[in-house]
């Protein structure tokens, strides 16, 4: 396979990112038929962390983060960067100097299979960064990989230009095609849920509102009542 840069990719238009970004990492995987969904081991390095953007995706190698220096002059303001790596690895790929890099061009966040360090930094900073480790090990810049083609970060493909949504509940990419028709059932969910948080508010009980007691007894569910005295 050839090292790449792939220059002017398509992006998702940005209102369609922002309301697929209003509705959260939850709603959104359900509202795409519970797929897109990155694994959970994939963990935000601070705490209450939102992004929303468009991929820039990054093939890299263990232990080595040229490319991600690469993938810095193809960013623009809206986009997350994605990376992939070739192999398991938890070195820290990413640091407080690349993310500063990043926020100069309006990049609303990282998301990394593999290590991050500068934690701290990172959370004074407020540049969100979901990885699947923290660690101060360091890399090297010797290997080439790519930029902007199709890689696989936590176990979910991401195309260049996909939706990417990620908060404390995780990560969950929507390719640019389905933006519209995911952000619609979204939006629609939302709303519907809106009503039952209210009735849930009022006293009424989940076994009702979802018509849950036939099927329960049916499965052989058997309410006993604790005889007096005992």
């Amino acid at each position: 396979m050839k090292n790449v840069v792939v220059r002017n990719v398509k992006r998702t238009d940005a209102e369609m990112v922002k309301r697929l970004g209003a509705l959260g990492v939850a709603t959104v995987h359900e509202a795409h038929g519970r797929s897109g969904l990155m694994k959970p081991y994939l963990r935000p390095v601070w705490a209450g962390g939102e992004a929303a953007g468009t991929a820039v995706t990054v093939l890299t190698h263990p232990g080595d983060n040229w490319m991600i220096h690469v993938a810095v002059e193809q960013c623009q303001p809206g986009d997350i960067l994605v990376v992939g790596c070739s192999a398991d690895n938890t070195d820290g790929m990413f640091g407080d100097l690349l993310a500063t890099s990043l926020m100069a061009r309006g990049v609303k966040g990282l998301v990394i299979d593999a290590g991050v360090r500068d934690a701290k930094s990172l959370r004074e900073m407020g540049f969100p960064v979901w990885s699947r480790a923290i660690s101060a090990k360091g890399t090297v810049k010797a290997a080439l990989g790519s930029v902007n083609v199709p890689v696989v970060c936590a176990g979910v493909n991401v195309i260049p230009g996909d939706v990417v949504i990620a908060d404390d509940d995780g990560v969950v990419v929507v390719g640019r095609k389905d933006a519209a028709d995911v952000a619609a059932k979204g939006e629609k969910r939302h709303a519907d849920e809106d009503g039952k948080r209210r009735q849930l508010a009022s006293g009424a009980l989940g076994l009702d509102m979802y018509n849950m007691r036939e099927a329960l007894a049916k499965a052989g569910l058997v309410y006993l009542d604790q005889p007096e005295g005992d």
